[in-house]
This record gives structure tokens, C-alpha cells and sequence, in this order.
């Protein structure tokens, strides 16, 4: 089953494995609990064995085996075990005690079942001094195993009882060092949900941890980019609005005029001009769409590998019937293609821009020649006019946005270079106005070339 609980599974990934060393260091301390067992019962059985051959003697020519009481009291530790024994000569005849009782056995297990009992033996050698051949004598004691068991109990259960004692505590302390742990994430928690928090201010949460921090720093990113995208959709909204009253107050009149006009050559006239103005609304309505989509923040990067010399091909095919209409010589220049990475949507809108802009300003019967070739590692994109180029002092306007050069003729937005400033900044590239050699103006962009 899956803990969707951090407190949870932190305590799980410390209490389990210390549950599972505890199981090791359990059954090791039971192992330890029975030797220690088996050591003090044998124990107990030599000192038996000894304290009865000791008092073997030979008395009148006879050997005479006299068990002392202190050899039996010895396992009276309250467990109720029965203690059974015998004495034999070196040639096997019985001096005393139970004389089906088995001798111990050579192997290590020194354990034997008699009289449905489980017996631990012991069997000792003792030389008596004048018993002749009956010498040496062997004594044989067995004990039955309820105080060896109980023994291994105590010892065991202490062990279990500490290990469960540290486990515990060991969970106690875990949960109470992950709730010291999280309350920056707790607190990070409430100053998100905060009713007081109108703005997406960064948080700041006093006290926390090295490997917190990264996930503040990247929700505070976070909220920087939606604040980028909030700016941006502000920005966008007021300059529609801006741009798009005096076109559509222009639209409304055209139209009444045209509905007023009862004359048919005045009233194509006004439909004409109306189409014009609709068509010039439309573009507008389309560059600042494109600006709102070129400023930083505004959608996710893209890196779609380009040929600028094909998009640049594409574009010269829609403005082709525009460059015909007044007669304006649109030519490309290249040698092969130049690819970039980039928003591919994008950078045709900068090379549209860019030839709209050449088409415009150009004069009539004039032209128009978009060179590419790759320089440097770069990508070398320029648009050449024989227009009445822009001034020094104007050209690092132009790039802002609605801003148009005074004494301007050509309708316009106003946002063709700031369109392409926005672009190519976002491609990692830079943009420079120079004049031609014959006159008008000479745009070059240089992008970075993509790797091979």
C-alpha cells in the first residue's frame, strides 16, 4: 500500500529498518541467551560430579559412594527439575544411583531423553586412590531442563524487552525531529495560502533547512514567471486597446459615410477605403498578437530547428504580390541552408516584420534583397532597402514600441522592429541598423548556428 504521508514514510524508512535490525539483534541474543545457559548448567553438573566423586572412598576394601546433599541442592532454583545420577567402577558395576540412566554422549549435543524427560548430562572421570582395578570411577549426573529453559526466557526477553524499549524511542524521536523538520514546509504551506497575499510576492520562510531552499527559491521562479506573464498580458491588453480605438473610431465612420452616400462612385469609394482600413486593422490586430507571443514569459520555449534560408523563401512568396503591386524588385541572396534553433513560428514573424517593413519604406520601382549566409558560427540574416534609410539619432527608437519616426509618411503600427528586437533577443541573437551603399537602410540580424 502506498503513504502518501511524508511524516509517514520518513518514519517508515527509519523505524523499519531499525525493526529489522532489532529481529537480528533478537534472535542473536537468543543464541547468546542459550549458550549462556548451557554454560552455567554445565557448570552446575561438574561441580556435582565433583562434589560426588570427591566423597567416593574406599572403606574395609570396599568402594563406597556416598552422594552429599550439597551435590542434589544445587539445581533447587524453585523450577521443579529432577536430578538423576549414577557412580560406576572402571569396569561398569554400579556403586549407587539410577543404573538405566545413560552416560553422556561423545558428541557436542550433551542432551538425552530418559524417562520422557529432556536431560542435560555430564559424565566425569575421578581416580580413587587403593580402589585397584574399580579405579578410575565415572560419575555420571543429569539434570532436567525447566531452569535451563526458564534461564534462556529471562535472558531473552530482558534483550527483547530493550529492544522494543529502543525502537520505541527511537520512533518518539524521529517524529518529534520530523515535526521540528517540517514546520518550514508548514509554514512555507501557510504563507502560500495566506488570505493576505494579494500579489505573487516572493516567500521568505525564516529557518529553513539547505534542502528546502531549493524548492522556495524555484516556487518564488515560479511565481516570477507568472508575474512575467501577467505583465505581459497587462501590457498587451493596454496597448490593444490603445492602438485599436482610433482604427476602429476610423472603421465606424468610413462605414456611416458609406451607408449616408447614395451616390454609387462615392460610395465604392467609401467601401474601398473602408476594405483598406479594415486590412491595415487586421495587421495591426496580427503584430501586436505577435509582440504579445515574442515577449519573454509569455509561452514556453521553444527550440525547433530552422532553415532561415527556407523560411525566408516561404515569406518572399506571400510578400511577392505586395513587392509587384508597386513594382519593388524583392530578390534572395543565399548559398545554401542555415539552420538556427529557435520558436519557428517566431522567427517567420521576424523575417515577415522585417520584409514588410523594407516593402513599405522602399520606394516605388526600387528594391529589396534579403541576404543569408552563415559567418563566424553565426547566422547572418540582412534585409537591404533603398528607402530613406533612419537617422543616427533615430535608430535606437525605432526598436521601441510605437514609436515612428517624425515627419513619416508610410502608414504604420509602429512595431515591426520592436517585434524583431523581442524575437531575436529571445534567440540569444542581436539586431544592428546600417546604411546601404546606395542609400536606404541595411537591417542584419545574427543568430547562433545550430551544431551539426
Amino acid at each position: 500500500m502506498r503513504i502518501n504521508s511524508l511524516r509517514l514514510q520518513l518514519l517508515a524508512w527509519v523505524v523499519l529498518p531499525l525493526v529489522g535490525l532489532a529481529t537480528i539483534n533478537l534472535w542473536t541474543s537468543h543464541r547468546n541467551a542459550l549458550a549462556t545457559a548451557d554454560l552455567v548448567t554445565d557448570r552446575m553438573l561438574m561441580g556435582s560430579a565433583r562434589a560426588i566423586a570427591e566423597r567416593v572412598a574406599v572403606t574395609d576394601g570396599m568402594l563406597d559412594a556416598t552422594i552429599p546433599p550439597a551435590a542434589i541442592e544445587m539445581f533447587d532454583t524453585g523450577d521443579h527439575d529432577s536430578v538423576y545420577y549414577h557412580v560406576k567402577t572402571a569396569g561398569g558395576r554400579l556403586l549407587t544411583g539410577y543404573p538405566d540412566l545413560p552416560e553422556a554422549p561423545k558428541s557436542p549435543d550433551t542432551e538425552a531423553t530418559y524417562r520422557d524427560h529432556r536431560l542435560r548430562l555430564l559424565t566425569f572421570s575421578h581416580t580413587v586412590v587403593g580402589a585397584g582395578d574399580d579405579s578410575p570411577i565415572t560419575v555420571t549426573v543429569g539434570v532436567t531442563l525447566a531452569g535451563h529453559d526458564a534461564m534462556v526466557q529471562r535472558l531473552w526477553f530482558g534483550a527483547f524487552a530493550q529492544q522494543l524499549a529502543l525502537v520505541a524511542i527511537a520512533g518518539l524521536f524521529v517524529l518529534l525531529g520530523l515535526h521540528r523538520g517540517l514546520a518550514p514546509l508548514i509554514r512555507l504551506r501557510d504563507a502560500v495560502r495566506s488570505p493576505s497575499r494579494s500579489e505573487l510576492d516572493p516567500v521568505e520562510v525564516p529557518g529553513a533547512q539547505s534542502e528546502i531552499r531549493p524548492l522556495i527559491d524555484a516556487l518564488n521562479a515560479y511565481m516570477e514567471r507568472v508575474r512575467a506573464q501577467m505583465a505581459a498580458q497587462r501590457r498587451f491588453i493596454a496597448n490593444a486597446a490603445h492602438q485599436l480605438r482610433t482604427p476602429l473610431a476610423l472603421l465606424s465612420t468610413q462605414a456611416s459615410y458609406a451607408l449616408r452616400e447614395s451616390a454609387s462612385d462615392a460610395r465604392q469609394e467609401a467601401l474601398m477605403a473602408l476594405q483598406a482600413s479594415s486590412g491595415r486593422l487586421a495587421r495591426l490586430a496580427e503584430q501586436l498578437l505577435t509582440l504579445s507571443r515574442a515577449e519573454p514569459g509569455s509561452r514556453r520555449p521553444r527550440a525547433d530547428h530552422i532553415d532561415l534560408t527556407e523560411a525566408a523563401r516561404h515569406v518572399l512568396e506571400t510578400q511577392a504580390p505586395t513587392a509587384i503591386g508597386r513594382n519593388i524588385d524583392l530578390g534572395l541572396e543565399e548559398t545554401g541552408p542555415v539552420p538556427v534553433i529557435g520558436d519557428g513560428t517566431m522567427l517567420r514573424e521576424m523575417i515577415v516584420n522585417l520584409v514588410d517593413n523594407a516593402l513599405r519604406y522602399s520606394r516605388a520601382d526600387g528594391s529589396v534583397t534579403v541576404k543569408l549566409a552563415t559567418i563566424d558560427g553565426e547566422a547572418v540574416l540582412t534585409v537591404a532597402d533603398d528607402g530613406p534609410g533612419i537617422p543616427l539619432d533615430e535608430r535606437d527608437h525605432v526598436f521601441e514600441r510605437f514609436y515612428r519616426i517624425a515627419g513619416s509618411t508610410e502608414e504604420g503600427s509602429g512595431l515591426g522592429l520592436a517585434i524583431v528586437r523581442e524575437v531575436v533577443d529571445n534567440a540569444g541573437g542581436r539586431v544592428t541598423l546600417g546604411d546601404g551603399a546606395a542609400g536606404g537602410l541595411v537591417v542584419e540580424v545574427r543568430l547562433p548556428l545550430a551544431s551539426s
